[in-house]
């Protein structure tokens, strides 16, 4: 199979590509920076579609850049640099003579409302409710093909909660101050923290990428989440314990909230209990379904 995948040279984007060329697929990224297996956006925009039988979008902002500070430009990129460059693939696979077969957006969980008690499934009904909720419903929207291209390509969105892995994502903030043992809780440290490993999430993409073709009006959603249903004092005493460190200095959430503005802290001082039922039910196989063998295997324990 050949894959196209936006923003391809990130973090997911690397580890989506080792595992599609470890299984005999070939991979071109779609890159701000031309170079060999790679399309710049404006060669998509330009030239169209290039031949492929599937197409992924992981490109956008990070929303937790530590070196960006909260304010309407950055507010501003987060928004463009999904929708535009979602709308751009979505458009060229509508535009193609032959589109893919599956065309797989990967979002968020930031659509699902903050609770300390609802359990959300793909199937849960959500309306947007602050800015990144609103972000993740006009994400989504821009990835919708024509009826008529729908017919022949599935469409797929997976919503990843906490990306973990050794080389980016959230841990590479966190393992520091661990190391040196000031780490500890975030806010009240109840809220849910819905996470996946890296590893993992690739598997999810392509599971969905080599599914059967079966056509239908509507995406086919998946939560991009571990089984484990896990709250963010669970996670650090866990980390806490295999780096054998102690975990005593929690982080109030008014500081979270003045040090990374209210509306980005909320990602890290609440959550949502998602449960990934239909992932499950696809017959997807977790490498790391527990928190312990997913942090093992991060830090090297």
């Amino acid at each position: 199979m050949r894959v196209l995948i936006g923003g391809g040279s990130g973090f997911v984007g690397r580890e989506l590509t080792r595992l599609l060329r470890n299984k005999g697929h070939e991979v071109t990224v779609i890159s701000r920076q031309p170079g060999p297996g790679k399309i710049t956006w404006s060669d998509l925009e330009s030239k169209g579609l290039p031949p492929c039988e599937g197409a992924v979008n992981l490109a956008g902002e990070n929303v937790m850049n530590p070196l960006r500070w909260w304010n309407e430009s950055y507010k501003k990129d987060l928004f463009s640099s999904r929708i535009d460059t979602t709308k751009a693939l979505s458009e060229a696979i509508a535009a193609a003579a032959s589109p893919p077969h599956c065309w797989v957006l990967v979002s968020g969980v930031a659509c699902y409302k903050p609770s300390l008690t609802a359990d959300y499934t793909e199937n849960s009904e959500w309306t947007p409710f602050d800015l990144l909720s609103r972000l993740v419903k006009e994400w989504e929207a821009a990835a919708l093909l024509p009826q008529s291209v729908a017919k022949t390509t599935r469409q797929v969105i997976v919503r990843p909660g906490a990306v973990l892995g050794r080389d980016g994502g959230a841990m590479k903030q966190m393992l520091l101050p661990f190391w040196l043992g000031l780490g500890g809780t975030l806010g009240s440290g109840s809220q849910p923290f819905p996470w996946i490993h890296v590893s993992d999430l690739a598997g999810i993409i392509v599971h969905a990428l080599e599914a059967p073709t079966d056509s239908a009006p509507s995406p086919q959603v998946y939560n991009g989440v571990a089984p484990a249903l896990n709250t963010n004092y669970e996670f650090t005493k866990e980390l806490g314990r295999l780096m054998r460190r102690p975990t005593i200095f929690p982080v109030p959430a008014f500081a979270m909230n003045a040090l990374m503005g209210s509306e980005r802290a909320v990602i890290l001082t609440q959550g949502q209990r998602v449960v990934p039922e239909r992932t499950l039910e696809s017959g997807f196989q977790y490498q790391y379904p527990d928190l312990t063998s997913a942090l093992k295997q991060i830090i090297g324990s």
